[in-house]
């Protein structure tokens, strides 16, 4: 068993070391700075999002919507499950409840001790919020329009993986609030996102395409989250905005598409 598990935790992890190494190089300009008071700016937020930012986590969830209906891909959750849980059943583990929450609890134990991230602490607690109430808004949408049975037949509501959503979410948001620090505060929140997934599979609970798109939404939200929120404090201070156009993945009845939200001056 624990040969299974590293043979799938350590190229995720791997993976997840190069993907926070290159988001690293990103285009930081709507980021918001430390240094900035609660309503203040040092940098105007970018009209659109970056498509190198949102490139793969959108990957994720046409890949985890396509595992609905592709034979092939719907062969390789079944492979997933059998690999994972039913050559060894076991009893399931429940820390994966509380790990989905690390990389948060993290950024606010680091800025504690004194190792400040990017934001002060209403803004980044702004961002952090803004992101979970889009990843639970989608997350919760998309599971009752898909219907899609759990691999232990408890219910219906398998697709996206909520707990994956939200470890990735908040191990975004650890990335992005120490992105100038190290790279090794964001690898380290991806592998406690990255173990989070696993933990959903070898309990049982989702299946392999349910995991990659719940990463995938827990990473646009929080990017989504960081984009608003400077032009969110604009209209509330009074600050002339030009507006801002954002683009989503959805998923509706079998059909995957786009949705488009214009956020007006």
């Amino acid at each position: 068993m624990l040969k299974k598990v590293f043979s799938f935790l350590l190229p995720a992890i791997v993976f997840c070391a190069q993907y926070s190494t290159a988001q690293q190089s990103s285009l930081t300009t709507l980021e918001l700075s430390e240094t900035d008071s609660v309503y203040g700016y040092v940098q105007p937020p970018s009209k659109h999002l970056d498509g190198r930012l949102i490139a793969i986590p959108v990957t994720f969830i046409a890949y985890g919507a396509a595992s609905l209906k592709l034979g092939d891909l719907k062969k390789l959750n079944t492979h997933m499950n059998n690999e994972i849980f039913l050559e060894s059943r076991h009893k399931p583990l429940h820390f994966d409840n509380y790990l989905q929450y690390g990389p948060a609890v993290m950024v606010y134990g680091l800025n504690l001790v004194g190792i400040k991230g990017k934001n002060n602490f209403i803004d980044r607690t702004m961002i952090y919020g803004i992101s979970n109430a889009i990843l639970g808004a989608t997350v919760m949408t998309t599971k009752h329009f898909t219907h899609e049975w759990r691999p232990d037949g408890s219910n219906q509501m398998s697709f996206p993986s909520g707990h994956t959503a939200t470890a990735f979410a908040a191990a975004e948001f650890m990335r992005r609030e120490y992105q100038d620090k190290s790279v090794w505060y964001g690898v380290a929140g991806y592998a406690m996102a990255v173990t989070t997934g696993y933990m959903r599979m070898y309990n049982n609970r989702h299946w392999f395409g349910d995991v990659v798109a719940g990463a995938g939404v827990g990473i646009l939200s929080t990017d989504l989250a960081y984009f608003l929120y400077p032009k969110m404090k604009r209209i509330f201070t009074g600050t002339k905005d030009n507006g801002a156009t954002v683009v989503t993945p959805t998923y509706h009845d079998g059909a995957v598409g786009l949705s488009l939200v214009h956020m007006f001056k």
